[in-house]
């Protein structure tokens, strides 16, 4: 069997000929894509407003930096999720605390997250990132109840969840990362997401002060509107200390071609969970679906007791899973700053028998009922059933 790895890219001819028509085009970058690629994502996703941005990670970093994020303030997340879901807290200086995991979802733990803040004085905390972890839907509208009562903004990290999307008290559909019950949400278009860009990220909300302050920050912080003085069309003027943070016409037109395809995407990718699942039926724990969600699957978790034996036994087999993640706090730079201590049971327990199976959606039915059989060998021969 040729390599599987546990997730890839989907390209095809219409992606090819899109990004070969914008290198024939008098725009690479700052051209007309862009604009056309944010319009259609926050049509898809359900929100006002999107800005494009070349990563999740810088997604992330805007989206603090346009709430007001300080030195000394301090933010709530998981220690389930990739770094930066962390890191953009300390990039302005200011805390961030963990709160533990659900065992079950293996997202925030609203019952955690309420006992940390009910732990502090109010005002403590002054923002909460939930992660819509492997594609799972957080519940926002339980969330967004609680960051009122605190005085709390939210950014959703919707990396992992585009098209997923969880039903309300309303009975009313959110999908991941519209903004309905978060300040804004964030998404990465990593080649492993369900759309490619190469690299490049988004940021959507309903607020018009935030998206005017993302498009500054976005690049340089440097403007045309509202100028003090002007010395003629060549004019700008810089308001506030920004980054380059832009994506290229090139990327956009790419992430346009990808969110074409994203729903036949999603469809495979819940063929290929549902598959895992019915293989796995009592016998491997995995992410537990609750009701009136539907799960974007970026991942596919399986915990087992024998992890490294597991990873071992697979890359032996061709099989590339990964392990999705590394507690944050657990890492060297965490722990070196102060929490080494940390007590997140939870999150630590489903580290030690996390593993994410292939992904993908053009695994084969052939490929997956190879890791299936493999996984169930490994399992019959390793595990105390």
């Amino acid at each position: 069997m040729k390599k599987i790895p546990y997730g890839r890219q989907n390209i095809d001819k219409n992606d090819i000929d899109s990004v070969v028509s914008i290198l024939k085009s008098d725009f690479l970058t700052q051209g007309p894509k862009v604009k056309e690629f944010e319009l259609k994502f926050a049509e898809y996703i359900g929100s006002k407003y999107a800005v494009s941005v070349n990563n999740g990670t810088a997604a992330l970093h805007l989206s603090v930096l346009s709430l007001g994020l300080k030195k000394g303030n301090r933010v709530i997340t998981s220690p389930i999720t990739f770094a930066a879901s962390a890191n953009c807290v300390r990039y302005v200086g200011a805390e961030v605390w963990f709160a533990d995991i659900d065992p079950n979802t293996y997202l925030l733990d609203i019952n955690s997250v309420k006992q940390l803040i009910k732990s502090k004085p109010k005002g403590f905390f002054h923002g909460i990132i939930p992660v819509d972890f492997a594609g799972l839907p957080v519940n926002m509208e339980v969330f967004r109840l609680l960051a009122d009562e605190h005085n709390m903004w939210i950014v959703e990290d919707a990396c992992h969840a585009p098209g997923g999307y969880f039903i309300d008290s309303k009975s009313e559909k959110n999908f991941c990362g519209n903004s309905n019950y978060a300040d804004l949400g964030i998404f990465s278009f990593h080649p492993v997401k369900h759309i490619a860009c190469g690299e490049g990220g988004m940021i959507t909300t309903n607020s018009k002060e935030l998206y005017e302050k993302l498009i500054l920050l976005r690049s340089h912080g440097i403007t045309k509107n509202n100028m003090q003085e002007n010395h003629g069309k060549w004019y700008y003027e810089m308001t506030d200390l920004g980054f380059n943070y832009r994506l290229t016409d090139i990327q956009c037109a790419l992430g346009i071609s990808q969110l074409e395809k994203i729903d036949e995407g999603l469809k495979r990718r819940n063929q290929i969970a549902n598959k895992y699942k019915e293989a796995f039926k009592g016998l491997i724990k995995h992410q537990t679906l609750p009701s009136k969600s539907f799960n974007a699957h970026h991942l596919f978790v399986i915990e087992v007791e024998n992890r490294k034996g597991l990873y071992d036994f697979l890359r032996e087999q061709n099989i590339f899973a990964q392990i999705h993640y590394i507690p944050i706090h657990t890492l060297p730079y965490y722990k070196k700053i102060g929490y080494e201590d940390a007590n997140l049971v939870n999150s630590e327990n489903y580290y030690s028998k996390a593993i994410s199976l292939p992904m993908y959606p053009t695994l084969s039915n052939e490929e997956q009922d190879f890791v299936i059989k493999k996984v169930q060998q490994f399992i019959f021969k390793n595990e105390n059933l």
